[in-house]
């Protein structure tokens, strides 16, 4: 798992940049359009809707991809420096035009590398180590957004270009780390594979385990996207929390989600992935409806708490799981597919989710998050064994 460990750097350096992008821009957009909250909402879903279109691409064409360095490495190779340039250049900007010309660029730039370096993982891992490698990545990168959270706020109050220097450091070092520690053609997996077998299939590749798991996926980003963007909202209507006090709440999901994700990648290896993904979203079903029933901000902190180690149950296995149904030739389209997704759940769940709180109020919040895990957990239920299944996926 060491090589897992250091890949885990690139998903460091993309969590990172994320989260200082996240964290900052809206208040560049701010100063140019004031008192327009939907506006700069709809510019900070930039990236969703470039994933929407360009990941899937991306990683199919990866799969495609035959050079000395590799599958995945040349697009790491390009696609991190440029993010590098466009990530510093964001603060930067002299006016509203500049500052989104940046922001498309860096989106663009990032988008070029961010599947390649995920289907990298599955690249150099066995099937059943995938979960726990997943795991070890997904904790690198809870730890790339504690970094930008924790450091970001001083840096910026130091000079609001430094966060951004910073980020453009970390990208440049995580490309030499990954390119120096991992040589593809070396590294990764052998699978025998015959020259017929070679050609992806788009038909082939979404077979009905697929089309499932990826109606799984879609229905619980929904309720997580839905649920960590009116969550502040939620908190400050029904428990009177300060806005502190809520983005405080919220963090103890996150915080365990972080800690549990390698276990959850373990339980994953060791009782199967569709096992482990029931029993995170049964227990993030029941969490969801709990918090109906608590008054007590400590009440509810605990209910996170829990929910975080379930929700590290469905998500650290769900990539893992969406590359199990599908042959090892199309690692790339798979993660592409996942960020379709996935970026799809996370344009439609807020706005959804809002709506519905239009009409009932926030103390139905949770129940319609419940609503969206319940129709998860029926969809991976029709998923059939992922074992069984990579041989359908074939070009005979």
């Amino acid at each position: 798992m060491k090589k897992t460990w250091l890949l885990g750097f690139g998903f460091l350096s993309i969590s990172l940049t994320w989260a200082l992008y996240n964290a900052f821009v809206p208040l560049f957009l701010e100063e140019f359009i004031p008192n327009n909250v939907a506006l700069i909402g709809f510019l900070m879903t930039m990236d969703n809707y470039i994933a929407l279109f360009l990941q899937p691409y991306i990683g199919n064409l990866s799969d495609k991809t035959n050079t000395r360095f590799g599958k995945r490495m040349p697009y790491l190779i390009l696609g991190m420096p440029l993010a590098a340039v466009f990530v510093v250049l964001v603060p930067l900007h002299f006016n509203l035009l500049t500052l989104i010309l940046f922001m498309l660029a860096l989106n663009i730039t990032m988008a070029i590398f961010r599947s390649p370096t995920i289907a990298l993982m599955p690249d150099i891992t066995v099937e059943s180590k995938r979960t726990t490698a997943n795991g070890i990545i997904n904790f690198m990168g809870g730890v790339g957004s504690i970094l930008a959270l924790a450091g970001g706020a001083f840096l910026y109050d130091l000079h609001q270009t430094i966060p951004f220097w910073a980020a453009a450091f970390v990208l440049l070092a995580a490309l030499f780390i990954v390119t120096s520690s991992i040589k593809e053609n070396r590294d990764a997996i052998r699978y025998d594979v015959s020259d017929k077998q070679q050609k992806i299939r788009m038909k082939k590749e979404l077979n009905s385990s697929t089309l499932f798991i990826l109606c799984a996926i879609f229905f619980w980003f929904v309720a997580y996207q839905g649920i960590e963007a009116l969550f502040t909202l939620f908190a400050t209507n029904e428990f009177g929390m300060s806005d502190g006090q809520a983005s405080f709440t919220l963090s103890f999901f996150a915080f365990s989600f972080l800690l549990f994700a390698i276990p959850s990648g373990w339980l994953g290896a060791k009782f199967g992935k569709k096992r482990v993904i029931m029993v995170g979203l049964i227990g993030l079903i029941s969490i969801f409806f709990s918090v109906n029933f608590v008054d007590s901000i400590l009440g509810l902190r605990m209910l996170l708490l829990i929910g975080g180690m379930f929700w590290a149950c469905i998500n650290i296995n769900s990539y893992p799981f969406i590359v199990a149904t599908g042959t090892e030739i199309a690692i790339g389209t798979r993660t592409g597919m996942y960020y379709l997704v996935s970026s799809l759940a996370a344009i439609i769940g807020p706005p959804l989710m809002g709506y519905f709180v239009d009409l009932t109020g926030y103390h139905l919040l949770f129940f319609m998050a419940a609503i969206c895990m319940g129709l998860a957990l029926l969809s991976i239920s029709f998923v059939k064994n992922a074992e069984k299944m990579k041989s359908s996926t074939l070009e005979s």
